[in-house]
């Protein structure tokens, strides 16, 4: 009976059209998820096959601070639910005091010593449901903490990933840049030779020269910005950067295919959006609260105990006294405050309904996003391979006719920065497309699943159990 009381409106996800399937679906590269699978593994990370993430992935619940911060929240939440479910049953308490009181100055007003040792029980009746709402509204704010720490890890994960590579990327740039300034100062040797030969001029010493020293720049400037990534790293795994280094190897993986799925399944695959969404389910409980304030509030009272003039007959029969009833108290007026209170929950409600519907939103564009920009970076990665061959040959044999005495420095100078350049930028490509998956990831929920949560219609017999 008290459960089918509760007063305040039964909570429904809030609607909202996701479609039948993403506008950028996978084609060939990346993998469609088939009925029954499980889609993206919670260690996501692990189809990149490299050791090195797979050990700081490990290393990273234990000291971030981010996420000690956001677990601590989550507690938070965790003992509100407790604090709420405390309201579902009675309170007892116990009490005993001695007073000595007395009145005028006559002998029959001498003061009095009185012991008293008495016990209550009070329990509010949950008639209306407040008591019901207030558990459903912190069960919700619970599950909304767990999704959020789940959230701060992804972030965090995606984070660590898009760094790592980073690094990688740039040990890599730093081997290239290497090997170009070998070759530079070989070209350099070469043309100092040919000029005291009197077949080079001073200004083919001074282009080789100047293209010699811009590459130690280059290599200068991407020393420090690595750095700057590996200490971002540290901080990652809450460790002091003079104490980290990188994990062993080198070399960046390819970019490997993950299962996309159909975009109904971001519901319950987003931490954010299960986040938002139990928000909305808090708020939609909390209306039933402030609606249960317009109807009166029953509490159950006993009282028992002893009290006596002399501490020998404390416990005796006569000095016992009891109280046992009901009491209902109901507010007549308070000048719109329950109005007022019901009109803001409604409110809140309406916001959190509409973030949820945002985020979900949101989410579906980050995918498409991350769809898009994978698949146009496969065919970037096609064309600039293309051109980093003919880079390549033309070095070569523009280079045999600087030797023949057939061209000047300048185009050999020229046909060395374009090489260069297509290096790079081959590399910048394989970065990007290790980015976009790792963010393709992200935003798939990185093998989240939202947990079962308790429909609140048909479901208070399971609340108030709680």
């Amino acid at each position: 009976m008290l459960s089918a009381c509760a007063v305040g409106p039964d909570y429904q996800r809030p609607a909202q059209d996701t479609g039948a399937a993403y506008a950028h679906a996978p084609q060939g590269q990346w993998l469609p998820a088939q009925p029954g699978d499980a889609g993206l593994a919670a260690d996501w990370w692990t189809r990149f096959g490299d050791e090195g993430l797979d050990g700081l992935m490990a290393q990273m619940p234990a000291g971030n601070l981010d996420i000690a911060q956001a677990e601590a929240q989550y507690r938070q939440a965790r003992a509100a639910l407790g604090s709420a479910r405390a309201g579902l049953f009675p309170s007892l308490s116990a009490a005993a005091s001695t007073t000595r009181a007395g009145q005028g100055i006559s002998s029959a007003n001498n003061p009095a010593t009185n012991y008293s040792l008495s016990g209550s029980v009070s329990w509010e009746v949950d008639l209306w449901g407040r008591v019901r709402r207030s558990v459903e509204a912190a069960r919700a704010g619970e599950q909304a903490g767990a999704a959020d720490l789940a959230a701060m890890r992804l972030s965090l994960q995606s984070t660590l990933a898009q760094t790592y590579f980073s690094v990688r990327a740039s040990q890599r740039q730093d081997e290239l840049l290497a090997r170009t300034l070998s070759e530079y100062e070989r070209a350099l040797r070469m043309t100092r030779n040919r000029y005291e030969a009197g077949v080079a001029s001073s200004a083919d010493v001074a282009a080789a020269s100047a293209q010699l020293d811009q590459a130690r720049v280059q290599r200068i400037r991407l020393g420090w910005q690595r750095e700057q990534q590996v200490h971002a790293l540290s901080i990652l795994l809450g460790q002091v950067p003079a104490g980290f280094s990188m994990p062993t190897g080198a070399g960046l993986p390819d970019a490997p295919p993950l299962p996309v799925g159909v975009p109904s399944a971001l519901l319950q695959q987003r931490p954010d959006v299960a986040a938002a969404e139990r928000r909305a389910a808090q708020a939609n409980a909390r209306i039933g609260v402030a609606q249960a304030a317009w109807f009166p509030d029953l509490t159950l009272d006993a009282q028992g105990g002893y009290r006596a003039g002399e501490f020998a007959s404390w416990i005796m029969a006569p000095a016992r006294f009891w109280t046992l009833g009901p009491s209902l108290a109901l507010s007549l007026f308070d000048g719109g405050a329950r109005s007022a209170a019901l009109d803001a929950a409604r409110a809140a409600y309406d916001a959190q309904a509409a973030q949820y519907r945002k985020t979900v939103l949101d989410a579906l564009r980050e995918v498409e996003d991350a769809l898009v920009q994978s698949q146009a970076l496969v065919q970037e990665q096609n064309a600039q391979d293309r051109a980093l061959a003919s880079a390549r040959e033309t070095l070569r044999q523009v280079m045999n006719q600087y030797q023949a005495g057939l061209v000047d420095y300048l185009s050999v100078v020229q046909a060395q920065a374009s090489a260069l350049s297509a290096e790079q930028n081959a590399l910048d490509l394989r970065l990007q497309r290790l980015t976009a998956t790792v963010q393709l990831a992200a935003a798939l929920g990185g093998g989240y699943l939202e947990p079962a949560s308790d429909a609140v219609s048909g479901g208070q017999a399971a609340v108030a159990a709680d």
